[in-house]
């Protein structure tokens, strides 16, 4: 079985070996013919000879992930099961619970149950922890157990979940999922459309037209396009998005690769919507790829005001590859450039630091938008107006990113009860409660100077300083910590705000948030009193 395998996979190697090598002298070529010869001879003599029976499977597979992870994070590996979540996520239609899910070692939580799918009709709330599927123990599933959730319509799957503490049992029925580009759009005041577009699915830029199009028609004299949060998709639909409210033929994106066939440019192919009412794009440190193409975009065009915090800076194209068996490869094959010439990529995958990290750009180039104003490249699009709170930083990112903010939002939720979102307030009492849960919990988060501090204690420093040099070591880092509380304190502001859409999430869904932020949102508010004020919006446009 073993020596079958190996054939097929040296068989086809050795047709391309011959074919690179037959079709042209590059060196480059021939180190790569060479370079699968001896991977392939490898490969056969590993399986066929090590002592202990091998999955050949699971070693390309970990080969693969590993080559992989010299390039960037966007160039992956997708098995068939990769290219059907691909397809889904771009078509923004599957079937299942209606739930997103995050699934953890040994561990699917369900994030967000989506208003009136099957997840939520079952009762389940954010916070629940799936410990079995059906039959299946999530604890005993290697794969991404959040695939048994998804199966043909009206299916029934059982679901068996920890809630604060309590085992509970659901039966749900798995049905037809739209997941919306535009889950929302509403009037912030009489003559102000607002539109979330969420994500660049194949939906987008159908969606936000409907929308642009109702709001019009309720009154709306100007817009506020919200990309905070989205993290990008299609590029087709990203520069469909932009034709809303530019011309015809418009120069919207560059993309420029080392493969001649990737180099192309993208203009607008439609009739605009309406290319004069006055337009705030909303960012921030999530808004990437799609989304900076689109405010980028419509910045260097002097199209729109863009009011937030610095994107992302992810200016890398991918596209999907076919390889045999069904998978594929999505691979980085151009960075794109916005009409002023600019790239918003902000980490450099080739140079990277003495510890293996992406180097971070530092010194940006200045580009000049259509009337003249002065941009930059290399660390995401730079708002024309910033938000202070809406800023990422460590400490922030390290709550999200643990799950601390998330789990104090289901702890709130138990604790307390909300009956109209206009009455919500977290107080400063609230906050006071989060302080404590965190100095309690098992948060760890490590900063660049207790890491070079600790690395000084385990090095060579006692023997050429002395012990006491250690022990001032240790008090430094003890001191440290202590004063890592008062940090929350510092970063107040951005942290309440995660901690307010992640509770009122809770109670009135993603729906209830959007209609909070309609009164209570810095930017929207700040981008809404921008457009009433027609003199200072054109200033700044010019």
């Amino acid at each position: 079985m073993k020596i079958l395998l190996s054939k097929k996979v040296l068989i086809p190697t050795l047709a391309v070996v011959m074919l690179i090598v037959g079709s042209s002298f590059k060196s480059d070529f021939f180190e790569i013919a060479k370079q699968i010869e001896i991977f392939t001879t490898l490969f056969k003599e590993l399986n066929m000879n090590y002592v202990d029976e091998t999955n050949p499977a699971e070693l390309m597979d970990t080969a693969i992930k590993n080559m992989l992870d010299d390039l960037d994070p966007y160039t992956k590996f997708l098995n068939e099961q990769d290219v059907e979540a691909y397809k889904i996520n771009n078509a923004g239609e599957y079937s299942g619970i209606g739930s997103l899910v995050r699934s953890y070692d040994s561990k699917l939580v369900i994030i967000e149950p989506y208003k009136g799918y099957p997840a939520d009709k079952a009762g389940l709330k954010a916070g629940d922890e799936v410990i079995k599927i059906g039959d299946i123990a999530i604890s005993d599933f290697k794969d991404d157990a959040s695939e048994l959730l998804k199966g043909a319509n009206n299916t029934k799957v059982e679901v068996t979940y920890l809630r604060q503490g309590k085992t509970n049992t659901a039966i749900i029925e798995r049905e037809a999922i739209e997941v919306d580009a535009v889950p929302f759009y509403d009037m912030v005041n009489e003559n102000t459309g607002y539109i979330v577009l969420s994500k660049f699915n194949a939906k987008a830029s159908s969606q936000t037209k409907a929308a642009l199009r109702d709001l019009k028609g309720k009154g709306a004299e100007q817009i506020i396009l919200d990309l905070r949060g989205n993290p990008g998709g299609l590029l087709s639909e990203a520069i469909n998005v932009t034709n809303l409210f530019v011309p015809k033929g418009e120069l919207i994106v560059t993309t420029k690769s080392k493969v001649k066939k990737f180099n192309s440019e993208y203009k607008t192919k439609n009739q605009p919507v309406d290319e004069e009412i006055p337009l705030v794009v909303l960012v921030n440190g999530r808004s990437a790829s799609a989304s900076e193409i689109v405010s980028g975009s419509l910045q260097d065009l002097d199209r729109a005001v863009i009011i937030g915090a610095r994107s992302f800076g992810k200016g890398l194209v991918q596209r999907p590859l076919r390889l045999t068996y069904g998978t594929q490869l999505k691979v980085t094959i151009s960075r794109y450039y916005t009409p002023s010439g600019r790239c918003i990529q902000s980490l450099d995958y080739w140079n990277r630091d003495e510890n293996g990290n992406a180097v971070k750009a530092t010194k940006f180039n200045e580009f000049k938008t259509r009337n003249g104003r002065k941009v930059e490249e290399g660390g995401g699009v730079m708002p024309d107006i910033e938000i202070a709170a809406l800023k990422t930083n460590a400490l922030t990112k390290a709550l999200m990113n643990n799950s601390v903010v998330f789990d104090f939002a289901t702890n709130y939720y138990y604790q307390n009860t909300i009956t109209n979102v206009d009455d919500f307030d977290f107080s400063a009492s609230d906050f006071e409660e989060f302080r404590n849960y965190v100095s309690q919990s098992n948060f760890n988060f490590e900063t660049k100077t207790e890491k070079a501090l600790k690395e000084a204690i385990t090095g060579d420093d006692k023997a050429i300083y002395g012990a006491d040099i250690q022990d001032s070591y240790k008090s430094l880092l003890a001191e440290i910590s202590n004063r890592k509380l008062n940090a929350l304190e510092t970063y107040q502001k951005e942290i309440q705000i995660n901690l307010q859409d992640e509770i009122i999430k809770r109670y009135f869904y993603r729906e209830g948030l959007y209609q909070y932020y309609l009164k209570n949102d810095e930017a929207i508010l700040t981008a809404s009193s921008l457009m009433d004020d027609k003199t200072k919006y054109q200033s700044i446009l010019k």
